[in-house]
């Protein structure tokens, strides 16, 4: 099995649940491949961009094996929202397994933008730029309008990969909002929705969530804060 995660929008490979993650699937023995979004380039990420760089990897990944292994693909967030958007595409979907995706940015652009206010989003689309917090880098990067106008041509409703799916999903997310996760779910019989006591980063949660994931990807026992 090639385990695959993709980190969120304005993240790392360096975030504390891919590490979190790296680290436990070591502990049963699974090799984590955690692909940098980013590119170098955050200015001008598109949700297209992102698709494209994982499929590549997927294909080059089945092209290195002499057995090509099946694919469980792990998103948080914007990743989460990439993951299922991967799973639509022809040349990869027979080869995945498994989605799960952690607070998955279903809706994001209806949900960010109001945030930033109509002022912000004029100036953006006047400009060409928004100044944005970048956690990966502790700064403020330019992200192109391009940004917008490549995610407004995906319509969610599209969505329809048959592939299991775990989602899990904070009560209290400040980012993406619970009910984004219970609306994808509640047309989609082949996903499961764990609602969880926590935010939008999960931070307070990952022994639940190492669990949760644990199960449903049926990897062995749990190994949290046991001394190998």
């Amino acid at each position: 099995m090639n385990y695959l995660y993709l980190h969120g929008f304005a993240s790392s490979p360096q975030s504390s649940k891919a590490q979190f993650l790296k680290r436990q699937l070591a502990a049963v023995g699974k090799t984590l491949h955690i692909l940098d979004l980013n590119q170098d380039d955050f200015s001008h990420l598109t949700l297209t961009r992102q698709i494209n760089q994982s499929v590549g990897w997927m294909q080059l990944q089945n092209e290195r094996q002499e057995q090509p292994q099946p694919f469980t693909i792990m998103g948080s967030s914007l990743g989460g929202l990439t993951a299922t958007w991967i799973a639509q595409q022809p040349t990869v979907q027979p080869h995945i397994k498994q989605l799960v995706l952690l607070a998955p940015a279903f809706q994001f652009l209806n949900q960010w933008l109001p945030r930033l206010g109509a002022e912000s989003i004029a100036h953006w689309q006047q400009t060409g730029w928004l100044s944005v917090y970048h956690y990966g880098l502790a700064q403020q990067v330019p992200l192109a309008y391009d940004f917008v106008v490549d995610a407004e041509t995906y319509d969610e409703r599209q969505l329809d990969a048959p592939i299991p799916t775990l989602i899990l999903h904070g009560q209290q997310d400040e980012v993406i909002d619970l009910q984004a996760s219970r609306d994808y779910a509640s047309s989609r019989p082949w996903v499961t929705l764990v609602e969880l006591d926590s935010d939008h980063s999960l931070g307070s949660v990952q022994p639940k969530l190492w669990e949760e994931m644990r199960s449903f990807l049926n990897i062995g026992m749990q190994l949290w804060n046991q001394k190998t």
